[in-house]
């Protein structure tokens, strides 16, 4: 054999042994990527199924009176009552707080899509605990989370299967784990902060980045238009919260979101039940989400304002919802009782 063929074969060993280290070093980083990914799924899982189960309260109510039977989130479509509690460790008024937020979803697992619905804090409407109309975000100070979803089942015709109620701590700290959301900013507006200081948060028009304080002052802020609007840009926070939440770039944030969610929050869901509506984040930017107000208008029959819901449009949405659950059309469910309240009453 040539010295020329022997050349030729070890340099095309050589070039096998450089294509392998070259094969090698390329892989191990992706390798190396995987297992991380892997590791910190697997860590993320272990967490929410801690950090989320402690939030779990066993309310004593297998179901709603209007279902014949238990949900399974998993196969049935299922609703949602959000709570926004105006409670704080400053203030220490969780036990008799009123709700500064009140919004029901509905989630059809065939579609894979959601319809958010929010109810103004001052609609007028039948309390069942007290059995008299008054403002709705009273319920929960009269009789707390059963009242709240008593009244709501009433005012709405559907059965609330699941709640989550949320603090102010919560609605900051989540918006902070995720570096701040992007949204726009209706009118220059001044709110108090979360620690009730008056003027502390000073906001200028336009589309912007806001922090968890900044987001919680446009959430509740009214002082330039009405219920109506308010509800939409709470809506809108939520949404951008979401996308913001599930982008590549907070992938690594999400620890601190489970940590913000879950000490702050209560709800009647277990781990388990959560996962199940996963499937319809994963469906990413073709999720339909639909949102939707209650129509009313201003009513003030002595000093205490309220909105009137417009009873037709309630009708409407009453039946969007019930479809959306696929439940059968009915008879709408509306105030039957018209006790006032003690402050309609006292002037």
């Amino acid at each position: 054999m040539s010295n020329k063929t022997t050349r030729t074969r070890v340099v095309r060993k050589k070039k096998k042994r450089r294509l392998k280290k070259r094969a090698y070093f390329i892989l191990l980083p992706l390798i190396i990527a995987f297992l991380t990914i892997v590791s910190y799924a697997s860590y993320l899982y272990i967490k929410a199924d801690s950090v989320l189960n402690d939030s779990y309260e066993d309310d004593g109510r297998e179901k709603s009176e209007l279902r014949e039977s238990k949900v399974d989130p998993n196969v049935d479509n299922v609703s949602v009552l959000i709570m926004g509690v105006d409670a704080s460790d400053l203030r220490n008024n969780a036990d008799n707080a009123r709700t500064d937020t009140l919004m029901v979803a509905t989630l059809n697992k065939d579609d894979k899509s959601v319809k958010l619905v929010s109810i103004p804090r001052d609609s007028y409407v039948y309390i069942p605990e007290v059995g008299y109309k008054t403002k709705i975000n009273h319920a929960h100070a009269y009789g707390g989370t059963q009242a709240t979803r008593d009244t709501v089942e009433n005012l709405l015709g559907i059965p609330i299967d699941y709640y989550v109620k949320v603090n102010f701590e919560a609605f900051i700290e989540v918006v902070d784990a995720v570096d701040g959301i992007t949204v726009d900013v209706p009118y220059e507006l001044k709110e108090q902060n979360s620690k009730d200081k008056a003027g502390a948060i000073h906001l200028l028009p336009g589309e912007q980045q806001l922090d968890g304080e900044e987001a919680l002052a446009l959430a509740r802020t009214r002082k330039m238009d009405n219920d109506i609007e308010r509800g939409k840009r709470q809506q809108e926070i939520i949404k951008a919260v979401i996308k913001k939440a599930v982008s590549v770039n907070s992938i690594l944030k999400i620890d601190n979101v489970i940590e913000a969610v879950g000490s702050n929050m209560t709800t009647n869901m277990t781990f388990s039940e959560m996962k199940s509506f996963i499937s319809y984040g994963t469906k990413g930017k073709n999720l339909d989400f639909e949102t939707l107000t209650l129509e009313g208008q201003d009513y003030q029959p002595s000093k205490t304002y309220y909105w009137q819901l417009d009873e037709v449009a309630l009708q409407e949405t009453q039946e969007i919802l019930r479809k959306h659950l696929d439940l059968p059309a009915q008879n709408t469910v509306t105030d039957s009782n018209e006790a006032t309240s003690p402050e309609e009453t006292s002037y």
